[in-house]
């Protein structure tokens, strides 16, 4: 046989070289699973089935309630993930930047990091009342220590050559932060900003089952929770879809097509 000569698949080797085409198969068969058991253990107010939960789903987005209740926790998510990005940035900067700095980080670090964002919950309704500026600054600790963990961890990973260019071209401060360090370390600060959304969203959930709705408008965690009072177990389940839907798409789409179009584009990883 030539070396040149091409392998024909088959149409089943083909399909299942189609990432998007194997995870659909895998949602489709824990769909299955969850109607199957729900059908099985009879028992709507416990566990409804999948038909009855996608049913609940676009009610409540007819209704509108569901999208409102999502835009406000996403306002408040994304508010608080730019507030601890900037801090993680500004940290990372004065960390590598002076020895004093480094030390506060590294005592910052170990101090905090261990700290789980839920235990702070009592410090926040003592501090900034019932509302989003308690959610808000939960969050804001729950993103900042991982993103800063790992921004610092791909700065100090860049290797002496690229330093040597970017001082040989004069680059000095800030420029050299932002020409030289942040792109070389990009694939660590990505897998950073993943991680942070997860610990963010997480945390969001939890944070207004305790006190989202006194805003005046809750969240999706306050609607589950609102919604398990009012024993509609089909709208709790709903609810958790919303969950599940908004975070499959922020990792598979969102994170996925700026990994495509940065760090695989330039070869920095495969």
């Amino acid at each position: 046989m030539q070396l040149d000569e091409k392998i024909e698949l088959s149409g089943w080797e083909r399909l299942c070289g189609i990432g998007w085409l194997r995870k659909t198969a895998v949602v489709a068969a824990l769909a299955a699973l969850w109607q199957i058991y729900a059908m099985w253990l009879d028992n709507a107010l416990m566990f409804p089935t999948f038909g009855d939960t996608v049913k609940a789903f676009f009610s409540a987005i007819a209704s509108g309630e569901l999208p409102s209740r999502t835009v406000n926790s996403l306002r408040m998510l994304l508010l608080a993930y730019a507030i601890g990005a900037a801090a993680a940035i500004a940290l990372t900067i004065v960390a590598i930047g002076t020895r004093i700095g480094n030390d506060i980080l590294e005592v910052l670090v170990a101090m905090l990091n261990p700290l789980a964002p839920v235990a702070l919950l009592p410090l926040a309704l003592l501090w900034f009342g019932l509302g989003a500026p308690s959610i808000v600054f939960v969050l804001i600790h729950a993103v900042l220590w991982a993103l800063t963990l790992n921004i610092y961890s791909g700065f100090t990973g860049v290797s002496q050559t690229l330093r040597m260019v970017g001082r040989n071209y004069g680059l000095k401060g800030l420029k050299f932060v932002f020409l030289i360090l942040i792109p070389a370390a990009l694939p660590s600060i990505l897998t950073g900003l993943k991680v942070s959304w997860a610990f963010g969203w997480r945390t969001l959930i939890a944070a207004e089952l305790v006190f989202g709705v006194s805003s005046g408008s809750g969240g999706i965690g306050w609607f589950i929770f609102e919604k398990k009072n009012q024993l509609d177990i089909d709208l709790v389940f709903a609810g958790l879809l919303t969950v599940i839907i908004i975070g499959i798409l922020v990792e598979n789409v969102l994170f996925k097509t700026i990994e495509k179009r940065t760090v695989q584009k330039w070869g920095m990883r495969h």
